[in-house]
């Protein structure tokens, strides 16, 4: 068993854990920085976003306090107004020093940046790369990282579990106060050995968990890892129930997965929602029409779906100029040509699927979590930005600022702070190698119909109590599987899987009310006394 030791230990790859550890090595040079990757360093959600990052650039057409008043009102009074105003006022600045890191975004004739529009954006403030924007700031990010010679780069190496004072032989318990994290036990996934990773300070930039549903657009990769490994240090999770379902991804009766995203820029461009027989709905549930803000458009569309007995709706973009169309969105364009949709003659057919986790792990305005010298940040967080409902592109804002303000703090305090030793190498408990990963395979169909049909867009306590029951019976066949066998990245992934899947239910169900992404049958009206749901 290997060790490898560094004074910052980053897990994920994305916008929040490469800008974190590229602020960290600027204003640290000499640190040792750690930054793992469960697969290639550019496969995270951030290079899988389409719409683009949203801050304020026109100041005379736009200001802070719209872009705050968005945010507010998309989360349905469940936002932290001081953080909305840190992450909107901070970053502009941020954005700023992405480009000057090389990241590029699409400009206009008049050689000014294309601000596009989204839904609940009262303004045009989305900064976007044709639409393909996370792969853009993904590409800039990788290329200053592999710049700058204090960052060790572990790609394919897969974190199990985080290293706490439970490692030293102490009783930990949520309640327990003073809990800190000393690094984590990561799996090299090529010769499957545990390696044991000591750090001074670790950042959780895992991403999200929309692999817990059958539709979504998430990557394969995003499995909750980070959550789950939090949870199960006794650390403090925040409103896991709000899941936002995007309302439009691509209907593709071939099965194709993960479901391909139509960017809600599109309706920010002028496509319009239409049933079948191209009748407009949205007129029905918000003056905003088709750029209502994310949960009541994919509620909407699922009612729409459901009264009518069908698949999809459709989104209506024939009537758009091809050119400027075809410019603005060469991706969509061309996957919808691929399968035979051409979106100047063809209306789009989309469906709602899940794409963000708005809860997640409990932090402050500096990212730091319940368990010391432990900080995290990005879409595994909740910071209080989202609240009940994230306004759209206003994740990569968040993963930029919430990463340079953990690396301000780190920068001051870790001088502090030591290695700890005493950490013993990792056991593995199972005695023999997995003969049927179908039992694993199937385990995860499982959950995914669980979640998809009882804890989806829409909820109620019986769906609740049902999905409850046969998680826990998932949660026991699996806990047999990882104690008899030896551990494997599927098996972690579907544990993990599971622990999400409770998170999200057992918090649904604590929630007495309808608000923002959280919908209920049993209580559809709001309860202004209900706050948040704390695990």
């Amino acid at each position: 068993m290997s060790l490898v030791k560094s004074d910052v230990l980053i897990i994920g790859s994305g916008v929040a854990g490469l800008s974190c550890a590229i602020k960290i090595s600027e204003n640290r040079p000499d640190l040792n920085i750690t930054i793992v990757s469960k697969t290639h360093l550019t496969e995270t959600n951030t290079s899988w976003a389409q719409g683009g990052v949203a801050t304020v650039w026109d100041f005379e057409a736009d200001s802070f306090d719209l872009h705050v008043a968005d945010t507010l009102d998309a989360g349905d009074g469940l936002c932290d107004e001081k953080i909305v105003r840190i992450v909107v006022e901070e970053g502009h600045d941020r954005v700023k020093e992405l480009i000057q890191w090389g990241a590029d975004f699409s400009k206009s004739e008049t050689g000014n940046y294309d601000l596009a529009k989204e839904g609940g954006h009262s303004r045009n403030r989305i900064l976007h790369y044709k639409d393909v924007t996370g792969a853009e700031i993904q590409r800039a990010l990788t290329a200053k990282v592999l710049t700058l010679p204090n960052i060790q780069l572990f790609e394919h190496y897969y974190a199990i579990n985080l290293l706490t004072e439970h490692h030293l032989g102490k009783n930990v318990t949520r309640l327990t106060p003073g809990i800190r994290c000393f690094g984590a036990y990561i799996m090299d996934k090529e010769n499957k050995d545990i390696e044991t990773f000591l750090a001074k300070t670790t950042v959780l930039a895992t991403g999200g968990a929309g692999q817990i549903y059958r539709n979504t657009t998430n990557p394969t990769v995003a499995t909750g890892d980070g959550i789950a490994m939090f949870y199960r240090a006794k650390g403090h999770i925040a409103n896991m129930e709000f899941i936002q379902f995007h309302p439009t991804a691509l209907y593709n009766p071939s099965g194709e997965k993960p479901d391909f995203l139509v960017s809600e820029a599109v309706r920010g461009f002028g496509g319009i929602l239409k049933t079948s027989d191209g009748k407009t709905f949205m007129e029905k549930y918000d003056d905003r029409l088709s750029l209502a803000p994310r949960d009541i458009v994919a509620r909407a569309i699922d009612n729409e779906m459901k009264l009518r007995g069908e698949e999809f709706v459709l989104l209506d973009c024939t009537h758009l100029d091809k050119e400027k169309f075809y410019n603005h969105f060469p991706n969509i364009y061309d996957k919808c040509v691929s399968i035979g949709i051409d979106p100047m003659v063809d209306m789009i057919p989309v469906v709602p699927a899940c794409h963000y986790t708005c809860g997640g792990i409990l932090t402050d305005e500096n990212g730091e979590t319940s368990i010391g010298q432990l900080y995290a940040a990005g879409e595994c967080t909740n910071t209080g930005l989202h609240g009940a409902n994230r306004l759209a592109s206003n994740s990569l804002l968040e993963g930029l600022v919430f990463g340079n303000r953990i690396a301000e703090n780190i920068s001051k305090t870790i001088d502090e702070i030591n290695i700890q030793s005493g950490i013993p190498h990792w056991k593995n408990l199972g005695t023999t190698e997995p003969q049927e990963q179908i039992l694993i395979t199937q385990s995860i169909r499982e959950l995914k119909d669980i979640m998809s049909y009882y804890v989806g867009i829409v909820r109620s306590d019986v769906r609740i109590s049902r999905a409850l029951d046969r998680l826990y019976l998932l949660y026991k066949e699996t806990e047999m599987l990882y104690i008899e066998n030896k551990l494997s990245p599927q098996l972690c992934e579907l544990r993990n899987l599971i622990t999400i899947g409770y998170l999200v239910t057992a918090a649904a169900g604590m929630r007495k009310e309808s608000r923002g992404l959280h919908y209920t049958t049993d209580f559809p009206e709001k309860a202004r006394f209900i706050e948040n749901t704390y695990m």
